[in-house]
């Protein structure tokens, strides 16, 4: 009899359809709803991706799955909710709640991790759901990167690893391909509070580097020396083939599925998908003509609420002079999905767009100075690498472009533009202004880590970096140059920033909107959250 290893996890939810991800033992039929669809094989592994269509605009479904006709989700013994499907109202204007957030490491029976991690923010959200009437439960989710960490794995994973290979040789402790990839996401999904809140509030994700390894496609010398080890080929093609089954299929809609080649060739794939998979994989790596082979990013549309997710890390292009955060092809899908009828543009991207003010300058110094050919180029690199200067402001064309497209769109009718980003391990919200008048606001809004350790040295670190005198004597000498033109944006912090493990979430009503950031702890009866303050973003 088959089994449910993992999920189910509800993904796409629009008004009439809806996606639900799951991973069983064996081959077999899964029923979501009434609906059903045949497992997937990948390396042995058996995937499912249940589309449910004609569903009721504005409705809730509990749902059960089933495998093979006998039903194993709810796991028995369950005090949990039901699992629910939530369609979105048909057209119009919506109340609207959206929690984000990046950087969350899995939960840890060592002590010394469980101590070093702190309270997962996740599971405290859960815990509170689980206690609340359906009402007030969020509509969606947005994971921003950092899913997984292959290169900064558990105790516990470590253990497992070396049961199966030397980690006297490269990569050591960090995950070396599929099977290991796979470890990663049954630790990180697999606690009972995670898969109910991911079986009952619609997820839609994004990677950053750890998912891949840190500092992932920082520069082309990064990736020179990378690709000289004999280990990174399998590395790569593991994490971005795990990518693709375990968060990037959900993201789509059922109409971009049915058009998806690869999708489709997996599905109807005689045995084993993992050749089709591989193929893909190695395409996405790579770049042509100052274009990628493969977009991961994506749209999503709740009522008056836009969501554009963009691919900051596997995008990226770095050969042959080309230096862009997000290649033209990507970028010009951006551009084009940006235009529309809406209220609130969201836009979805691991790394912030506006950072602290002392670290974005250094970024764009740290680029110009990356160029050059002599010792000070080589020194620029290694601080690039060394310090993780590889946000937006050290793709300074790409980061122009995106603030070009910004403007252009706060310009017109909507009521907020807001970047939602993670990565950078503190909390905080900033609002830009540009060099003419815009009609909406228009900010930067950061939430991370959702479960990992912060560094305490950290913190008053990134206190400086939004010290503005500081900021004005970097501004001056960044300008010197002749190669640094002034930045078309200017922003000033207005919350934050905030240290510890968090959850942020967006609330809109109407045109109406606001940040409400929250902070995890243990309490007596178990993870909870302390409410930082709201930050009101009209008005």
């Amino acid at each position: 009899m088959p089994e449910l290893l993992l999920g189910p996890a509800l993904r796409h939810v629009d008004d009439r359809s809806a996606t639900v991800w799951v991973e069983t033992d064996s081959a077999c039929e899964v029923t979501v709803a009434g609906q059903s669809a045949a497992t997937f094989e990948v390396h042995g592994h058996h995937y499912a991706l249940v589309v449910l269509t004609d569903l009721a605009p504005a409705t809730v479904t509990e749902y059960t799955v089933a495998l093979d006709g006998t039903v194993a989700w709810p796991l028995p013994d369950t005090d949990l909710p039901p699992s629910r499907i939530r369609t979105l109202p048909e057209g119009g204007d919506t109340d609207f709640l959206m929690m984000f957030g990046s950087c969350r490491k899995p939960e840890s029976e060592d002590p010394t991790e469980h101590k070093l991690w702190g309270t997962d923010a996740l599971a405290a959200y859960a815990t509170r759901m689980a206690g609340q009437g359906e009402h007030d439960w969020p509509d969606a989710l947005m994971l921003l990167g950092d899913q997984v960490y292959a290169d900064e794995t558990s105790k516990a994973t470590q253990e497992w690893i070396k049961t199966r290979r030397d980690t006297d040789q490269p990569p050591g402790i960090e995950v070396a391909d599929f099977t290991e990839y796979v470890r990663l996401y049954h630790e990180s999904w697999s606690t009972p509070l995670i898969r109910w809140l991911l079986s009952t509030v619609p997820t839609s994700m994004i990677f950053d580097d750890h998912d891949v390894r840190d500092d992932w496609n920082t520069s082309q010398d990064w990736r020179n020396a990378i690709e000289k080890t004999t280990w990174w080929a399998d590395r790569e093609r593991g994490a971005l083939v795990t990518y693709w089954i375990y968060q990037h299929i959900g993201n789509l809609s059922p109409d971009e599925l049915a058009e998806d080649e690869t999708f489709q060739k997996v599905i109807s794939a005689a045995g084993d998908a993992a050749p089709v998979l591989s193929d893909f994989a190695d395409v996405a790596t790579q770049e042509f003509n100052g274009r990628k082979g493969v977009r991961w990013s994506y749209r999503r549309d709740f009522g008056n609420v836009r969501l554009l997710v963009v691919d900051t890390r596997s995008g990226r292009i770095l050969k042959d002079g080309h230096r862009s955060m997000v290649g033209d092809g990507e970028f010009e899908w951006v551009e084009a999905n940006a235009e529309g009828d809406y209220d609130h543009l969201l836009i979805g991207s691991s790394l912030p767009w506006l950072m602290p003010h002392v670290i974005s300058h250094v970024q764009s110094m740290n680029e110009v100075s990356a160029r050059r050919t002599d010792w000070r180029g080589r020194l620029a690199e290694k601080l690039r690498q060394g310090a993780d200067l590889e946000h937006w402001p050290s793709f300074r064309a790409s980061s122009d472009r995106l603030t070009k497209l910004i403007r252009r769109i706060a310009e017109g009718s909507a009521a907020t533009v807001c970047v939602l980003s993670g990565d950078v391990h503190h909390v905080y919200a900033a609002e830009a202004t540009f060099d003419r008048p815009v009609n909406a606001r228009v900010y930067q809004l950061t939430c991370s880590p959702m479960h990992n350790a912060v560094e305490r040295f950290m913190r008053p670190l990134f206190r400086v970096a939004w010290w503005q005198p500081l900021a004005k004597v970097l501004r001056w000498w960044m300008y010197r140059s002749p190669e640094i033109t002034p930045l078309p944006v200017d922003w000033q912090k207005v919350a934050g920033p905030y240290f510890g493990n968090a959850v942020a979430t967006l609330r809109v009503r109407g045109r109406d909107a606001e940040m409400v950031i929250e902070r995890a702890d243990s309490g007596p009866d178990g993870p909870r959250l302390r409410p930082l303050p709201t930050v009101p973003l009209t008005g």
